[in-house]
């Protein structure tokens, strides 16, 4: 006897299957325990197809220039409070509970030697679904995740003492100082790292406010979310405090270009580029550059030219990233060494 097929019973056929699979998720049936692990024809299928995702977008999406050349302070702090739990560190066993997950995290001294640069940008910043593994927490800080990806990158060879001096301050004794002090020195001017600002002399209450913004998600950076996310009213203002009593910014006197010069006190009027001094000077609720780092006021405006999401500065909880597009490229870096005083 000869089953002869139509498209009404292939279709009856799939609607068929279709209610069994539903049935078989309502029944309860299928054990979703991490505890019960995967099949090995699951675990397969599963990284096989996770490699060719990462492959296949990486290729088209990552920047050519996924791994930052310094600074790799900032990302060893946050991956310090963030990512050993998981994968373990230099000198750092991860979690038994961490690894009791389903998949566990791989061993990044020797899971990171299986990517290319582009790809370890793209899983840093996307993350994984049905793991662990989560998107980079500030959507517009490709430099962030640049740096995180020059870190893991030399993850394979870095001695637990090399990890210690990228992550520890010695003689600071205060648990919450300590963990800003990790990142940003035990005498705030930010281990001399070209991305890390100078904290020394700031505004108590700029400082203060800029780590409820933080914590709020109002300004955009995964390192400083992550620090500030567990920080009590009392602690932040206690932070602000302490890290703005001491020198660092403030009896500097911004010189060099010109040009810069004219920048930083009347504006560019055509462009409609109001006076740096106009908003960042003693005594505004805008932080003072004078005396920053210059690297790290490049980096800034740099970063906030890339936001073209911005269009209109009246609809923005920050007019910066309007400001800084109106700021010539070609002196952004002058500018820059002039508020530092250099």
């Amino acid at each position: 006897m000869t089953i002869r097929i139509t498209w009404a019973r292939a279709a009856a056929a799939i609607v068929g299957l279709a209610l069994a699979g539903l049935l078989f998720a309502w029944s309860g049936v299928f054990n979703i325990a991490a505890s019960s692990g995967h099949w090995k024809i699951t675990d397969w299928f599963l990284h096989w197809t996770m490699r060719n995702s990462v492959r296949a977008h990486a290729a088209f999406s990552a920047p050519d220039d996924p791994k930052a050349k310094e600074g790799l302070v900032s990302a060893a702090g946050l991956f310090k409070a963030s990512c050993a739990s998981c994968h373990g560190a230099p000198g750092v066993r991860p979690l038994p509970v961490m690894q009791a997950a389903t998949p566990p995290a791989p061993n990044l001294s020797i899971n990171a030697r299986q990517w290319t640069d582009k790809q370890i940008f793209w899983i840093l910043k996307h993350g994984v679904k049905y793991t662990g593994m989560p998107g980079w927490a500030a959507k517009d800080r490709d430099d962030e995740v640049r740096r995180m990806v020059a870190f893991v990158r030399l993850l394979p060879e870095m001695s637990p003492a090399t990890y210690r001096s990228l992550t520890e301050v010695p003689g600071v004794t205060d648990a919450k100082i300590a963990t800003c002090a990790g990142c940003h020195g035990a005498d705030r001017r930010g281990r001399g790292q070209p991305d890390m600002p100078v904290l020394g002399g700031q505004s108590p209450a700029y400082l203060r406010a800029a780590l409820e913004a933080y914590a709020t998600g109002k300004r955009q950076s995964a390192v400083m979310a992550n620090a500030a996310a567990t920080l009590t009213p009392e602690d932040m203002t206690r932070l602000a405090d302490h890290f703005a009593a001491m020198s660092g910014i403030g009896g500097v006197t911004p010189s060099g270009s010109t040009a810069a010069a004219r920048i930083d006190r009347e504006g560019l009027p055509k462009v409609q580029l109001p006076a740096c001094s106009s908003c960042h000077a003693p005594g505004k609720p805008y932080p003072v550059l004078a005396g920053q780092r210059a690297s790290y006021i490049a980096q800034r405006l740099r970063n906030w030219r890339g936001d073209e999401t911005v269009v209109d500065a009246r609809k923005s909880q920050s007019t910066m990233p309007v400001i800084a597009r109106r700021i010539p490229e070609d002196m952004i870096d002058p500018l820059a060494q002039y508020l530092a005083g250099r």
